[in-house]
């Protein structure tokens, strides 16, 4: 990766599922992310009951040099998991990888796009 936008890359994180079809819109997301912007990699990372986890994919991306990632929980709202569990394990990739810049933006459920699109969903059927 030769330039610094290069070495930029997000993880998008979720909560994971024993059913195999639960992942389809996690990676449709980022399917469309590599869609829009080619030059960024994304990797997707799950909580739990579903691999990769988030310190593997964020492990994988730094391996293949990023040296900041950002954190996207797809979330609805600032539950449990979002508020406590996800800052900690971001505090435990900050601790392995201090050469590396971690930033953690607020659950997706919670910006106006989001809640907005929702809501136009929800009127049209």
């Amino acid at each position: 990766m030769a330039d610094a936008a290069a070495k930029s890359a997000v993880v998008l994180f979720a909560h994971g599922s024993r059913d195999a079809r639960w992942r389809e819109p996690v990676e449709a997301v980022a399917r469309r992310m590599n869609e829009l912007q080619p030059g960024v990699p994304v990797a997707c990372a799950y909580l739990e009951l579903v691999e990769p986890d988030l310190p593997t994919a964020a492990g994988r991306l730094i391996a293949d040099g990023a040296r900041a990632l950002r954190v996207v929980p797809l979330f609805l709202g600032m539950g449990k998991h979002v508020r406590e569990d996800l800052p900690q394990l971001v505090e435990a990739l900050r601790a392995a990888h201090p050469e590396v810049a971690f930033s953690l933006v607020p659950a997706v459920g919670e910006t106006a796009e989001v809640i907005d699109l929702l809501a136009q969903v929800a009127l049209r059927h």
